[in-house]
């Protein structure tokens, strides 16, 4: 049993409102919004604004997500969307003319494109793992890496029913081939224990917006070591070394802050959201990842459960994750369900043909009930 006990009281959610949906977007708690509001009025008095409040808060956001992960900071960048980290990511690989780039079949578009576009610049193509039958991606995966393969660029699980990808074992594979692991993190970090050191990404990314239960339009990146002098998307005068002394801007330099922070998004110091970032990392350290992980899987176990009494479907417990699990129907319309379900109070995604059902720590087994019995009605 988990130690930590529902944190509902922390968030804005009304009584007669289920929202099990934190795969499409987290909530933001009242701490980490207030913390953003203040973010913000100091925009007001931009004279009260100097040098240091460009760098200080985001080292700070910095040094906490390096501490989720428990990587070194000079790793980690900081960017807009996850989709910005893939194209960084995309832009310091290569390939070889008939190389290959694998991924999973319906992965999430932020993770397809630029890949799309370095096949199609150099030559070679994008392989698209089938949906295994039994749910079993991690081995379809380790099938299909060869030596033809370049890139692998894959998430920790599958974004539309939480179906797991054993990371470790298939970085032993990407490595024995000579090729580069490129991870989207976004429907895990934050929920799901990333063992970095195990895995051994070139680039790890993931946005914050969804199970760090921060604000829109942030992300971050971590960079392994070997990666960190490639080249930025985007050339901004924060990432040069010295450039917290505004008397020497003038003075234009080739050198670079430490590790990752080349790859930092211009205006970083986004006085408005890295409070917020801020202390919704700060939020996720103080409940700890794995007795998030604990809580929320208690939740999805009792779903897992209550689904199959009625006659439906999710995949095995080692196959999927215990944060996010997508409930096959079995020829009923999701999209009917899930609305039917909204009509309710009960909020879902429905991604792909699975109902998509995410809880986090604001929800409680009364939830999961409540999702079953609407289940069982609308069915």
């Amino acid at each position: 049993m988990s130690d930590l006990e529902c944190q509902r009281r922390g968030f804005d959610i009304p009584g007669d409102t289920t929202y099990i949906n934190c795969a499409y977007m987290g909530p933001l708690s009242r701490r980490v919004l207030d913390a953003g509001r203040r973010g913000l009025e100091a925009k007001a008095h931009p004279w009260r604004i100097g040098p240091r409040d460009f760098f200080d808060p985001v080292d700070e956001a910095r040094e906490l997500f390096a501490r989720v992960i428990a990587a070194d900071v000079d790793g980690v960048a900081i960017l807009p969307s996850a989709s910005y980290g893939i194209a960084t990511a995309a832009r310091n690989l290569t390939m070889p003319a008939g190389g290959r780039i694998v991924m999973l079949a319906e992965e999430f578009p932020s993770n397809v494109y630029a890949w799309m576009d370095l096949a199609g610049r150099s030559g070679g193509e994008v392989a698209f793992v089938r949906r295994p039958e039994d749910l079993d991606w991690t081995r379809e995966v380790l099938d299909a890496i060869d030596e033809r393969t370049a890139v692998v660029a894959l998430p920790h699980c599958h974004w539309t029913d939480g179906g797991l990808v054993d990371l470790v074992r298939v970085s032993a594979r990407v490595r024995d081939v000579g090729a580069a692991l490129v991870v989207d993190a976004t429907q895990s970090i934050g929920v799901l224990p990333f063992p970095i050191n195990d895995v051994r990404p070139d680039f790890l990314v993931t946005s914050t917006y969804k199970w760090l239960l921060g604000p829109y339009s942030s992300a971050f990146m971590w960079v392994a070591p070997e990666r960190r002098d490639g080249t930025p998307i985007e050339f901004s005068w924060a990432t040069r070394a010295h450039s917290d002394d505004f008397p020497q801007l003038v003075h234009y330099t080739d050198a670079y802050r430490p590790g990752a922070r080349r790859f930092d998004v211009g205006q970083t110091a986004n006085f408005a959201l890295t409070p917020a970032i801020n202390e919704a990392l700060k939020q996720t350290l103080e409940w700890t990842v794995p007795a998030i992980n604990d809580y929320i899987g208690e939740l999805t176990d009792r779903l897992a459960a209550g689904a199959e009494e009625i006659g439906l479907s999710v995949a095995p417990a080692h196959l999927r994750s215990r944060h996010l699990v997508g409930v096959h129907l079995r020829g009923a319309r999701p999209d009917a369900v899930a609305a039917a379900l909204a009509d309710a109070g009960v909020h879902v995604s429905v991604r792909g043909q699975a109902v998509r059902v995410s809880p986090h720590v604001y929800n409680d087994a009364a939830d999961v009930d409540r999702l079953v019995e609407v289940l069982r009605t609308s069915l």
